[in-house]
């Protein structure tokens, strides 16, 4: 049973996005709120104020299965007219007809229980403002507030008269049209407030989305930027450097060879360059990072908290630490709920020391092993950067629901000249296909020597 439990609460609210949670809240919260009026004011009041004779009690029967059957015509239009509000469907004001129709014949039904006194006047004030909001949350969402108001108020006045023919007493006539206002105001704060509140949150959800897609976009124009600074020049020279040595090889030039050698060189030089292009092995800052990873999780509802200075630190020591900060704050994003993220840098005998903390993450959803143990690469990849500036990662749970990394680097001289790539074996940096190309160039040499 508690399986069956879990498994709807991430089916139904864990797989849904912050927006899709809040509209499902408000949806729920005005079923809910139909019925409890319609209980609390109605069907409460009317059973134990109902006269026991006859006619009040088949008036009251069939007041009380109208409005059954005004929350469930409420309840099936919810949805309908909070997605017409919301502008992803259209619904025509017709739709309320069978509403309308419900509202006043509960309406009518209790003009004639007043009518032969069969129950109390306090019982029939309740019973219309019950039999006014099942439909008046409907409809203050549909029109505009102006007609709402306007209707709303004509609509009061010719309740006050209908009920001043049963009950001719003042503070009587005056309590139907505090009931009235009750039910309008009620509808426009309630429901019209709770529906300008989705639309503004999926306005920003939109706007999220869209921000993203940019940065997207930004990404890779700075992309394009960088591939066409890298290859633009070193693709012009190599044309020339060909064309010289066709030129020298039809003459029959030995020069043509040291040529061909210049471009082979140029060519393992860029393709060098562009690897670093897509690889993003340039150089990271460590406070760009931290920065970037604050802005990005506060953007998405995280309260993060960075805590420490990553200035004075060495360039290989930040471009590795730069890399745990971008990784670690994807996972956030992507694995569990979270709604903290705590980034600590320190500097602690002759070590740095980064610790990314988040809560959100259970371990029946993501495995004993965390985030990473989900099937992702990207940890196993953080720890093959590390090692090659002696550095440590540890991952895993430091609570019930919280996740915590650990990024530990000595300040060592190797740590301090390393960068990416740079002083590992040739064997671990570069691709068969490199190597096959020195060999061919050291044979070119031998041949024209």
């Amino acid at each position: 049973m508690l399986g069956r439990v879990r498994g709807w609460h991430r089916r139904h609210w864990k797989d849904r996005s912050k927006a899709e949670r809040v509209e499902l809240q408000t949806l729920i919260t005005w079923y809910l709120t139909t019925w409890f009026f319609s209980l609390a004011w109605l069907a409460l009041p009317l059973v134990g104020g109902l006269e026991r004779r006859p006619v009040p009690m088949i008036v009251g029967g069939l007041l009380l299965l109208v409005a059954v059957l005004q929350c469930s015509e409420a309840n099936r239009l919810t949805r309908p007219v909070l997605d017409h509000y919301l502008g992803r469907a259209e619904l025509p004001q017709r739709a309320l007809a069978p509403a309308a129709v419900l509202a006043v014949v509960g309406l009518a039904l209790t003009l004639v229980l007043a009518a032969v006194k069969g129950t109390d006047p306090a019982t029939v004030r309740l019973s219309i403002g019950a039999t006014l909001l099942s439909v008046g949350m409907l409809y203050g969402v549909m029109v505009p507030v102006r007609v709402f108001l306007r209707r709303s108020a004509a609509l009061a006045v010719l309740l006050m008269a209908l009920f001043a023919w049963t009950d001719p007493d003042p503070a009587g006539i005056v309590t139907v049209g505090v009931v009235t206002a009750f039910g309008t105001c009620f509808s426009l704060f309630a429901c019209r407030c709770g529906a300008w509140n989705l639309a503004v949150l999926w306005e920003a959800d939109r706007a999220g989305e869209v921000e993203a897609r940019l940065a997207v976009a930004e990404e890779r124009l700075r992309f394009g930027r960088d591939l066409h600074d890298v290859m633009g020049r070193n693709l012009a020279v190599i044309a020339l450097k060909s064309e010289l040595a066709v030129q020298l090889a039809r003459r029959g030039r030995p020069e043509a060879v040291d040529q061909m050698i210049e471009v082979q060189r140029i060519a393992q030089e860029s393709q060098r360059e562009v690897r670093d292009v897509v690889r993003g092995y340039r150089e990271a800052d460590l406070g760009v990072e931290l920065a970037g990873a604050q802005g990005v999780l506060t953007a998405a509802g995280i309260v993060c908290e960075v805590r420490g200075d990553p200035g004075g630190l060495p360039a290989g020591v930040q471009s590795a630490l730069g890399w745990v900060v971008r990784e670690t704050t994807t996972n956030v994003l992507r694995h569990g709920d979270a709604g903290r993220c705590s980034v600590e840098l320190r500097v602690t005998e002759g070590r740095v020391v980064l610790t990314v903390e988040n809560d959100g993450v259970e371990p029946v959803a993501s495995g004993a092993a965390g985030p990473e143990g989900a099937g992702g690469s990207g940890l196993a990849g953080l720890r093959e950067r590390l090692r090659r500036v002696d550095g440590t990662l540890e991952a895993g749970f430091a609570a019930a629901d919280t996740f915590r990394v650990v990024a530990q680097v000595p300040l060592t001289e190797k740590a301090a000249a390393v960068r990416e790539g740079a002083g590992a074996k040739p064997s671990e940096t570069e691709p068969e296909e490199d190597r096959e190309r020195g060999r061919g160039k050291e044979a070119v040499r031998e041949v024209t020597s």
